[in-house]
């Protein structure tokens, strides 16, 4: 498996956060990676179809919100908190604390 892309701290723009962050699914999945730390695309597919879910991750990933590792045959995938607070400092904090 080739490893997937992840865009460098540079890259990562506000509107793209923003576009990755205004549909339910992929907000739901960021708010579960805060509270877990670390999750398969399994663990976080809710019941949804995989390729819905690849489309999300895939928009999450592009996004720089979102890291995917492979572990064997596992995608484990992690919040990018660390890179997203030093290019938006506060902008994730404030946008988890939100409830809809």
């Amino acid at each position: 498996m080739r490893p997937y892309k992840h865009p460098p701290v540079t890259e990562i723009v506000l509107e793209r956060l923003l576009y990755a962050l205004s549909d339910p699914v992929r907000l739901e999945i960021v708010r579960r990676l805060a509270e877990l730390g670390e999750a398969s695309c399994g663990e976080l597919d809710g019941g949804r179809p995989k390729s819905t879910m690849s489309h999300h991750f895939r928009v999450l990933r592009d996004a720089g919100l979102v890291q995917t590792q492979t572990i064997g045959t596992t995608h484990m995938n992690s919040l990018r908190r660390d890179d997203l607070n030093n290019r938006f400092p506060g902008l994730l904090e404030t946008i988890l604390s939100q409830r809809g």
